[in-house]
């Protein structure tokens, strides 16, 4: 196992660069869930758009004629006959069944976010690949864009409707969509090289890639005896991988305290290599993640050797 961890984690690379050893992969299980998850947002995202067709080419079109005992006039301009005296208005069930539509189509596209966020925890994209991690990550805002501003534009355009229908049809159209950007957006996505810079910390400190958690709450610790995860749930342990799969999205910032409470070797920079994790979660993924650096009379857990200059 050693062996193979050597092979996993450069001791003082740069996060996400080619000499940071393997990146972190999901567990198979993570990876079903997350297509899962986005097959099912993918749908709910499908149904909204559609929806949205159905009030533009249908719902809005929708009329009904006043005065219809008009005369037929000719107007001189295109040569074609119009009846005077004859309003059309927009009806009243319409303008309901436009309301409830602009709630289903919120909540359509309010349910694919959530899903699809979920689905990047477990298996998120790389930042160093900026335009899929940006539409991968980002992909419920630009969605509930194309669910409702056509839609809206037209509401504010339609003829038909009275002041009154378009202000308050408006005004709940423009609502959800801002509910439904906010939703979407994803404030602070994992990553691949964050999950990796996780793993790479506890393979260091530990000698291997184990953890521990419990129900609840979204960090992993390495250390099973900490009060934290003594909430009478069962404590689980295993990779950092599948601490992921559980719902526990970074290790803990408190690993220093975790490693004194079992009784395991705490390297003497410990908080710099804290700062480093806590920028690297934070989303900057270049910060270099410090190598452990131990006491003289203190055996290293696991030595990892520098990967070698590339030659030029």
């Amino acid at each position: 196992m050693a062996e193979q961890n050597k092979e996993s984690v450069g001791a003082s690379a740069q996060v996400g660069s080619p000499d940071a050893g393997a990146d972190w992969t999901p567990t198979p299980t993570a990876k079903k869930r997350s297509m899962t998850f986005r097959w099912i947002a993918l749908a709910l995202w499908v149904l909204a758009i559609a929806t949205e067709a159905v009030g533009i080419f249908w719902l809005l079109r929708q009329r009904v004629y006043v005065g219809e005992d008009g005369t037929l006039v000719r107007d001189p301009d295109t040569g074609l006959l119009e009846e005077q005296g004859v309003t059309a208005t927009f009806p009243q069930w319409a303008f309901i069944a436009l309301i409830v539509l602009l709630v289903v189509i919120a909540a359509l596209s309010i349910g694919g976010s959530l899903l699809w966020k979920k689905a990047n925890r477990l298996d998120p994209a790389k930042k160093s690949d900026t335009v899929k991690f940006f539409v991968q990550n980002q992909l419920g805002v630009i969605i509930a864009i194309i669910a409702f501003v056509p839609l809206i534009i037209l509401i504010f355009l339609n003829k038909d409707m009275d002041k009154g229908q378009k202000a308050t049809a408006g005004i709940i159209g423009i609502a959800l969509a801002a509910l439904a950007v906010v939703f979407g957006i994803d404030f602070n996505p994992p990553s691949v090289e964050q999950y990796t810079a996780d793993q790479s910390a506890v393979i260091q400190l530990l000698g291997k890639d184990e953890v521990f958690w419990v129900d609840g709450g979204q960090v992993y610790h390495v250390c099973d005896e900490v009060s934290d995860i003594q909430t009478g749930s069962e404590i689980v342990s295993g990779t950092t991988a599948q601490a992921v799969e559980a719902g526990k999205i970074r290790l803990t910032l408190k690993f220093e305290s975790e490693l004194e409470t079992c009784g395991l070797p705490v390297p003497e920079n410990a908080d710099e290599i804290t700062e480093a994790l806590r920028a690297i979660q934070g989303g900057q993924v270049d910060t270099v993640l410090p190598a452990p650096v131990w006491a003289e009379d203190i055996e290293p857990p696991i030595t990892v050797e520098d990967a070698p200059a590339e030659q030029e």
